[in-house]
């Protein structure tokens, strides 16, 4: 198995984790679910519900861009936790669950449910 081979292995197995994990997490209008999703250099994290199938808030490291500033870092990934909490409080929300979407939680996606903790969501 070449290179290219393990490289799909590893996507098809997060994607594995994740329907998973999303077979037994569901949001709703007032606990909404906060998924993640990570790239090398960015993160994306957005507040669904499910039960309307529409999206309430999202922010990702895109926001962050700017002269010298780091995207696929931990304390970005802290600045996008905050930044999706003050979204969602803005609209009266502070409970969500949270979507992990089949990464493990530590590094960045652990600095995300930290930053949204530490700026008032409850999960």
């Amino acid at each position: 198995m070449g290179v290219i081979g393990q490289e799909i292995d590893k996507i098809r197995a997060r994607e594995k984790r994740h329907a998973r994990v999303r077979a037994r997490v569901s949001g709703d209008a007032s606990r909404p679910r906060l998924c993640i999703f990570r790239s090398l250099n960015h993160l994306y994290a957005n507040a669904i519900d499910d039960a309307q199938g529409v999206t309430l808030a999202s922010a990702s490291t895109l926001e962050l861009r700017g002269p010298g500033a780091r995207t696929g870092n931990v304390a970005a990934a802290k600045k996008v936790g905050e930044l999706i909490a003050a979204r969602l409080k803005e609209k009266g929300l502070e409970r969500i669950v949270f979507d992990r979407g089949g990464y493990l939680y530590h590094g960045r996606v652990k600095a995300v449910a930290d930053g949204a903790r530490a700026a008032g969501l409850k999960f």
